[in-house]
This record gives structure tokens, sequence and C-alpha cells, in this order.
């Protein structure tokens, strides 16, 4: 199953009680194809319509389903279907470094020549009088 986020715009036409059945049947509409759902944020009363946000899970092939059943509801003016990315967990810093590949020593990488310090310090005393 693929995750999922619905916003519609609803008529604002509507009273409180037409908007959250609406918003029961829409969630009925995934259900009947087989999705599942986390709640939705609250309704948020919007100037024009009301917004609200859904998150589910659904079966990609049954999404076209979903989109005729939200096309056939004359109520929802407008709406958006988003894939969404379930992001993993962070690890944490430990875990982070004790997967790292060592770095090799600075003298044993290819091409690399070793300098003695008097000779850096040399270089420097002279860019420094320039």
């Amino acid at each position: 199953m693929k995750n999922y986020e619905l916003t519609y715009i609803i008529s604002p036409d509507l009273t409180e009680q037409e908007v959250e059945n609406l918003s029961l049947k829409i969630t009925a509409f995934i259900q009947e194809e087989g999705g599942s759902f986390k709640p939705s944020y609250s309704i948020k009363k919007k100037e024009g319509g009301f917004l609200n946000v859904l998150d589910f899970h659904i079966m990609p092939e049954k999404l076209g389903n979903l989109k005729k059943k939200l096309d056939s509801e004359k109520q929802i003016l407008r709406y958006i279907i988003l894939t969404k990315k379930i992001l993993k967990k962070i690890p944490d810093q430990e875990t982070f470094t004790k997967k790292r590949r060592p770095q090799e020593p600075i003298d044993q990488r290819p091409g690399a020549e070793k300098v003695e310090l008097e000779e850096i310090d040399k270089k420097i005393d002279e860019i420094l009088k320039e």
C-alpha cells in the first residue's frame, strides 16, 4: 500500500453538520476501496469554504475508483491527492559514527608526501614576510 494525503475544499453553503457528514462519507469511500486512514486534522474554516486534510493508505490501483467517487460529489469544489513519503528515523550520532568508514591516515594516501613540520614553518614564514 502507498501513503496519500487528500486535501479538499467543500462548498461554504454547507452547515457544520453537512460538512461532518461529507467527511464521514469520504472516509467511507476510502474504506470501500480497501484503504485505511489516520485521523484527519481538525476542519478549518476558510473564507470561501472548508479545508480538510486526511492522511490515508490505499492500493495504487484503487486510487482511480476513489477519484471517480470524489468527482461525483458536487459539494466538493476542488481536491488534490498527493503521494506521501514516509520519513525514516534519523540515526543518532553514535550509530552514524559506527557505520562510517574509517579514513586512511594522511601519510598512507596515494600520492601523499610526508612533510616535516620545520619545512611547513619555513614556508609559513616566507608567505608572511611577502
